[in-house]
């Protein structure tokens, strides 16, 4: 089974360190321990993570995400179903879809599956997005060309989904369909707006293209939305040495050294 490290992680799901760390403290997710002690993540932690921060954002009381979440992981399969499966908060609820089946991760009680949004009068666009994502996540170890098929599929069900932007632009650029990595990129700041995120990615493509100027302005805009982002303070700050800018590097790397401690 793969393992995820903490970059892994807060990669993929777009957790920061201090959010994760705060997940495993309440009891989540038992993360084992893999070479120099560092936390490693199954394919079913990543799930559970990603519906516990759906829970907190949607202001849950966490005794009832713990429940949830316990039961939750009890009963999940070990792997990915071919079926495909959706976790999602629903409310207060943690709602688990399995194909056409539907059912509550606390009380194991099933509900009635439906295509259709009853209120909107629409089909179930994010739930036809939610399954592709998480057929891309698990696809992207073993089948990167499948797991880029997914994410497409993702963006074109929800093209407001910046996580599938961001992963898939990822996958292109780590496989070196680099032209095609920039137009995910640049579609997706387009479509979901300035994420500091998208903007990293971004710049960390024109880098390695040899547009250093752009790469520099877009870093600059990475930071203009999350001054946190530590790795573009760093990567920025390389980029004015090597430009010959040692006063703008000066004041960049010292920014990153205050952020990492």
């Amino acid at each position: 089974m793969q393992a995820y490290g903490v970059r892994d992680v807060e990669r993929l799901l777009r957790l920061s360190r201090g959010t994760l760390n705060a997940l495993v403290k309440a009891g989540f997710v038992t993360p084992t321990r893999g070479s120099r002690n560092a936390w490693q993540f199954s394919f079913q932690d990543l799930i559970v993570l990603r519906t516990a921060q759906a829970l907190v954002d949607a202001q849950v009381p966490q005794r009832r995400i713990t429940k949830s979440l316990r039961e939750l992981r009890r009963n999940l399969p070990a792997s990915m179903p071919l079926s495909g499966l959706s976790i999602s908060a629903v409310g207060d609820r943690v709602v688990v879809r399995q194909g056409k089946q539907q059912w509550q991760a606390e009380s194991g009680q099933y509900l009635l599956a439906f295509d259709g949004d009853p209120v909107r009068g629409s089909l179930g666009v994010v739930e036809g997005s939610e399954g592709f994502f998480e057929k891309a996540l698990a696809l992207e170890a073993t089948n990167p060309k499948a797991a880029i098929a997914a994410y497409a599929e993702a963006i074109r069900a929800e093209p407001e989904r910046v996580d599938a932007h961001i992963n898939l632009g990822r996958l292109l650029h780590e496989t070196r369909r680099l032209a095609e990595a920039e137009r995910v990129y640049v579609d997706g700041i387009e479509t979901c707006g300035p994420d500091s995120l998208l903007l990293f990615n971004l710049a960390v493509l024109l880098d390695d293209r040899g547009r250093k100027t752009s790469a520099i302005e877009v870093y600059e805009a990475a930071l203009r939305v999350d001054p946190s982002l530590a790795d573009a303070h760093y990567n920025v700050s390389l980029i004015y040495e090597a430009l010959g800018k040692p006063r703008d590097a000066i004041r960049h790397m010292a920014q990153y050294r205050k952020l990492v401690g």
